[in-house]
This record gives C-alpha cells, sequence and structure tokens, in this order.
C-alpha cells in the first residue's frame, strides 16, 4: 500500500465527531427517511462520553462496554449513519477488539445480510488490517474482505458516495483499475464537482496508460477549482503520475494564495522541481527556505547535494558543512559528504567515511528500516572496492548483506560471482556460482551470471543451452540479452547479432532500446566494423545525448583508428564530464592525447586510469606506447611486460590473440633498443 493511499484512508475519518455525525445525518435522510435520529443523537452522545472516559481511565472495561452498547444503540436508530459505524470501528481499533468488532457484526448479519451499520463496521475494521502504508506491506485477505464490504455498502446505500470513494480507492490498490474507473465514475453521476473522485480518477487513467486523458482531467479541475485544497490534491495525483513539473505548477499556483502551511508546501515544490531535474529551480526555491529558517539542516543538504548535481563541489562542500554544523549526527549528512568525495574522485576517503558511518550505526538488531538503509550502505561500500578492484574487501562487505537479509542471499551470490570474474579469480568465481547454482538452481539472476561466467571459460554452448531452458521458449528480452552476452564471450557474432534482433524487438522503453544498441555497437567494434558500430553509438546520442558509455565508446573507437581526433576527444570529455573517476573513460582520454601528441597529458590520464584499473592489459600497452615515444625505454618494457602478465590470466573469452602478438611485438624491440643503447 502506498503512502497516498495510506493518507487517503486516513483522510476519511472525520476529525469532529459532532460534525460528522451532523453531517451524515444529514447526507443520509433520502435513504432512511424513518430513522429515529433523536434516540440516536441521544446514544451517541452517550457513547461519546464513555468513550472519552475510558480513553482517560487506560481504556478501562466498564467504560468501553458501555461505549460500544450506546453506538450501537444509536446505530439502530439511524442505521444510515456512516459516520455511527466509523466511531464505533475506531473505538473497536483504539481498544484492541477487532475480533470481537467482527464478531458482533457477523452476528448482526446472520439476523439481517442488509444491516448497513455492520457492513460499514466490517469495511472500517477491514481496512484499518490492510496494511501500514510506511512499511509498504499489504494485507491482500484484508484488502479483498474490504472490497467485498464496500461493494454491499454501495448496493445497500447506492448514494453514499464516501463509501464510493473507499471503494474505488480499494480496487485501486487491488491493482483492478476497471473496477475503480467505474467506482470513481459513479461519484461524479452523482456529484460532477467531487475534487476527490477527479483526482482518483486522473490516477486511474494513469494506471491504464491513458495520460492524456489523466493530464485533462487534471487541469479541468484546477481550472474549475484553483483553491489551496484542489491544487494539492492535484500536485499530489502528479506526484504519482511521476509528472514532477506539472506538480511544481501545481505547488506554485497553491503558494500564490499565501497558504498557512507555506514552509512545508515550499519544500514539497523543491522536491519536485529536483525531480524534474530543475536545478536552478530548485535552488532558487531552497536558498528562500534557508534565508527564512537558517537552522534547517535539511535545507543545507538538499542546497549541497544540488551543488553536487551541477558539479560545484566547493559550493557542495559548504553547504554540506552547514548541514553537518547544524546536525553532527545526521546518517543522510554524513551519507552526502561520501557521495562528496565519491564525486571528487576522493575514493578511498568515500570509502574510510562509508565504513565509518556504517561502523557507527552497528547494532545487534535493527528495524526493517534500518536494514534496507544498512543494505544500500553495504552495497555502496562493494561498489566503491570493486571500482578500485580491492576484491576481497568487496566480497566482505557483500557477505555481510547476505547475513542482514537471507531473502538477498542469491543475488548477492551473483554480485560475488561476478566480482570474483573481473578481479581475474576465476577459481574462485567458479566455486562460488556452483554453490549458488546448487542452492538456488531456478533463479534467475544466479543462471544468468553463472552463463556468463561459464562463457568467459569457453564453454559457450553449455551456458547458451542452460540460458535456452530457463527462457522456455518465452518472449523473454532479458533472456536474449543475456544469450547475445554468452555469444560475445564465444566470438560467435552471428548468433549474438539474432539475440539483439530478438530483444530490441520486445524492447519498450528508451532505456531497453539503448541498451540493445550499445551491444550492437560493441559487437560490430569488435567485429572491426566501425562504420556501422558509429551508427548504432549514434542512434543511442541521438536518443539520449547524456549517454557517457555511448560518447566514451565511440570517442575511443575513433581514437584507435587515428581519426576525427578532435571529434574524439570532445566525446571523450564530455563522458568524463558526467563520470570524473570512471577508469575507462581515463584511459580513452590519455589514449586520444597520446594521438594528438600530447604526451604529457597523456601519461597523467593514463597514469589516473591505472589506479583505477590495474589490471587492465590494454591499458598497460597503452601507457607503454606513451612512455617509449618520451624515449622512457626501460619504463615502456616493464608496462609491456605487466600488459602481457595481465593477458596471461585473462579468461579465454578476453584474450586477443592479435593484441596479445603486437604486445610481444613492441616488447622486443624496446629491449632490443634498450640492449643497444647499453642502458641496465
Amino acid at each position: 500500500m502506498s503512502k497516498a493511499f495510506a493518507v487517503a484512508l486516513a483522510g476519511l475519518v472525520c476529525v469532529s465527531s459532532a460534525a460528522c455525525f451532523a453531517q451524515s445525518a444529514g447526507q443520509s435522510s433520502k435513504a432512511a427517511p424513518k430513522a429515529d435520529r433523536a434516540s440516536a443523537y441521544y446514544h451517541y452522545a452517550l457513547a461519546h462520553m464513555y468513550a472519552d472516559q475510558a480513553g482517560i481511565y487506560g481504556n478501562r472495561g466498564d467504560y468501553v462496554n458501555k461505549a460500544i452498547e450506546n453506538y450501537k444503540e444509536a446505530i439502530k436508530a439511524d442505521p444510515s449513519s456512516a459516520a455511527l459505524s466509523e466511531e464505533l470501528s475506531d473505538l473497536y481499533v483504539q481498544t484492541g477488539r477487532l475480533r470481537e468488532a467482527i464478531s458482533d457484526a457477523e452476528e448482526t448479519l446472520k439476523q439481517n445480510p442488509n444491516d448497513l451499520g455492520a457492513h460499514r463496521l466490517l469495511a472500517r475494521v477491514f481496512t484499518r488490517q490492510i496494511g501500514d502504508g510506511r512499511s509498504g506491506k499489504v494485507d491482500e485477505n484484508s484488502l479483498r474482505r474490504a472490497v467485498d464490504q464496500y461493494e454491499t455498502i454501495a448496493r445497500l446505500a447506492p448514494m453514499d458516495t464516501e463509501s464510493l470513494l473507499m471503494l474505488a480507492r480499494l480496487q485501486k490498490a487491488s491493482n483492478n483499475s476497471i473496477e475503480a474507473e467505474k467506482a470513481y465514475q459513479k461519484i461524479l453521476a452523482i456529484d460532477a464537482t467531487n475534487e476527490d473522485a477527479l483526482t482518483g480518477l486522473a490516477l486511474v487513467y494513469s494506471d491504464l496508460g491513458e495520460t492524456k486523458k489523466a493530464a485533462d482531467l487534471l487541469k479541468t479541475l484546477a481550472d474549475k477549482n484553483p483553491g489551496l485544497r484542489s491544487l494539492q490534491a492535484l500536485a499530489a495525483a502528479y506526484e504519482q503520475m511521476r509528472d514532477f513539473k506539472g506538480a511544481a505548477g501545481a505547488l506554485r499556483k497553491a503558494l500564490s494564495l499565501n497558504p498557512p502551511n507555506e514552509k512545508e508546501l515550499s519544500a514539497n515544490l523543491a522536491q519536485d522541481l529536483l525531480l524534474a531535474q530543475d536545478y536552478a529551480g530548485a535552488l532558487a526555491v531552497y536558498q528562500e527556505i534557508a534565508t527564512a529558517d537558517p537552522t534547517d539542516a535539511q535545507t543545507f543538504l538538499r542546497i549541497s547535494q544540488i551543488y553536487r548535481q551541477q558539479k560545484d563541489m566547493v559550493k557542495a562542500r559548504e553547504m554540506g558543512n552547514k548541514a553537518k554544523e547544524l546536525d553532527p549526527n545526521s546518517i543522510e549528512i554524513r551519507y552526502n559528504e561520501v557521495n562528496i568525495l565519491q564525486a571528487e574522485d576522493k575514493t578511498s576517503e568515500a570509502t574510510a567515511a562509508l565504513k565509518d558511518i556504517i561502523n557507527s550505526t552497528s547494532k545487534r538488531n535493527y528495524s526493517s528500516a534500518e536494514r534496507e538503509s544498512r543494505v544500500r550502505l553495504l552495497e555502496q561500500l562493494a561498489a566503491l572496492y570493486r571500482s578500485v578492484e580491492q576484491i576481497e574487501p568487496a566480497v566482505a562487505a557483500y557477505k555481510q548483506v547476505a547475513e542482514l537479509d537471507s531473502m538477498l542471499a542469491p543475488r548477492i551470490s551473483a554480485e560475488i560471482v561476478d566480482t570474483y570474474r573481473t578481479g581475474k579469480e576465476f577459481t574462485k568465481a567458479q566455486q562460488e556460482a556452483d554453490a549458488a547454482f546448487k542452492k538456488w538452481p531456478e533463479d534467475r539472476t544466479v543462471r544468468v551470471v553463472r552463463a556468463s561466467l561459464i562463457a568467459e571459460m569457453g564453454r559457450t554452448d553449455e551456458a547458451a543451452a542452460d540460458l535456452k531452458k530457463m527462457m522456455a521458449g518465452k518472449e523473454d528480452r532479458d533472456g536474449y540479452i543475456a544469450l547475445a552476452n554468452v555469444y560475445e564471450k564465444g566470438k560467435r557474432f552471428k548468433d549474438m547479432a539474432a539475440a539483439l534482433d530478438e530483444a530490441e524487438k520486445l524492447s519498450d522503453s528508451a532505456d531497453e532500446k539503448e541498451g540493445v544498441w550499445f551491444m550492437r555497437g560493441a559487437m560490430y567494434e569488435r567485429q572491426k566494423k566501425i562504420d556501422l558500430a558509429e551508427k548504432e553509438f549514434r542512434k543511442i546520442l541521438q536518443q539520449n545525448p547524456e549517454n557517457s558509455g555511448a560518447m566514451n565508446y565511440m570517442g575511443y573507437m575513433l581514437a584507435d583508428a587515428n581519426v576525427r581526433l578532435n571529434e574524439s576527444l570532445d566525446l571523450i570529455n564530455k563522458a568524463l564530464d558526467r563520470e570524473p573517476g570512471n577508469g575507462a573513460y581515463l584511459d580513452s582520454l590519455g589514449w586520444v592525447q597520446y594521438r594528438l601528441g600530447r604526451l604529457d597529458d597523456a601519461e597523467r590520464n593514463l597514469a589516473k586510469a591505472l589506479e583505477k584499473t590495474p589490471r587492465d592489459p590494454t591499458v598497460h600497452d597503452h601507457m607503454a606506447e606513451v612512455l617509449i615515444k618520451q624515449s622512457k625505454v626501460k619504463e615502456a618494457v616493464a608496462q609491456w611486460e605487466r600488459s602481457l602478465r595481465e593477458w596471461d590470466t585473462s579468461s579465454p573469452a578476453d584474450l586477443r590473440p592479435d593484441e596479445i602478438a603486437q604486445v610481444k611485438a613492441k616488447l622486443e624491440a624496446a629491449k632490443l633498443r634498450l640492449a643497444r643503447s647499453g642502458a641496465n
């Protein structure tokens, strides 16, 4: 159950009991003209008094019993009043008597299956049992039973818009958009201006993919009644549709009404602008909030995060330090410092700061939220270790994740396999993969990672056969992607192309298509079909100009071919602007600088690349080329020797005989040159 859904449920509970009773009595006059209102209000007043006394004296049993008895009498006198059933259900909930509530209501329904009050009581109790919106956990049985009760109420009291509204929300929570739409339409047939129904119906249209219908409905709502409540509801609806620009527009209109909750709305506006990637707009709003309240640590944290997105690390650190001064113990603020260090490419400092957070928050037992947070921190720690090829510390961090949450164990085992593989520890990778496959033979992630490893070790047919068995002839896009990866490792490019074609047919989103194009571009590059490779990467950049991987790959191809070097340099620099510490991108930069004759720059950037990727034989070869050009023959020899050692430890799939032969030839020539010079 979403947070918005939980809030919606809470919103149905009346704030003022007397006012709620009076309102309900007025609304239900048509449904129950024979109601004894005087008797109902008399018993309601007694019930309310006894309920208050029960609250004062710690839910004392005799007061609770008298309150329940009088609520029942009030409902008997006016069965059409929804408010009475609501208050009675609240009393049952507050005093922990849910079983008694259900038992009483069911007993009443045995006598009279159409007793509206009993159905309302059950509906309220089951709704309360659905779950906690903050945890996201839903009791499906209670949800189904609540829907059943509200459907009965809608049949018995077809003009009860509040119950129809709850029915619509519950149907939406059940992912039954068609029935939710019907319920909302019934409300609008009764009250065409009902804001809750218009907003809810817009969200249903969004779920059904009818975004234009949803947007038109929301615009109509805002135009019809541009009040604070409707504008906030409009913003919430846009947020659920992930239209953060639209949400921000609604909140700006709400703020123009000088609302009493201005700071809260301003913070929500800034957050929506941030999610809409309008960093300048979000920054301006947060700065206004900070000026009005210079003690709000969270505001300075958000400003710091925006400056980090804008790559202004000086201001990001300045604002982060202000936030830390105001709230030095905030985990979120300390974590922001980790992200700043990482963005500054200070991996060791970022790792130390992250470890400090993990160690200082260590406990014997964790709540669900604490466990989820700790899992994220440990996975980031593992990723930091992997980024500098510290294999065993990365594996140790991953193992802590599996100990925290056994449900994640299969995926974490797959991560460990991949970590060992990238560190060229193939024996350990195989042991982990085999153990995981034995333990979770049907787990998809485990099977895909194991197949990739098997293919890397030269067993392409075996790997492909297991993936095909897993796919079982289904239209499985991710399965075809995994199959293409296996065929790439076996250099079976015709089979790889066929798998990618199938994956592209099944790709719906822009991201999915980009993934296929990238793999196809890499495939063509491996086959030295540079023109075809470039077409694929240009398709990606035309659709997504921010794709740094495509920028780097195309830039490197041009540099390697020694053509259009200025364009190559521009592409690689743009990629590095987005990922400044990426070792592969630094290698590309060093290589194009070598091609341009900028040897000092090339040496500096290749040295940085080697810090990130010390096990990559190609980077060592590139560094050797730069060094030999600078007449640093001895140093070049050392780099080519290291390159060959790394090739010797590579997997069969990674071996490139032509490149290895070239490195050997260059090493022999350098050694000969060194011998002729008489240097030791």
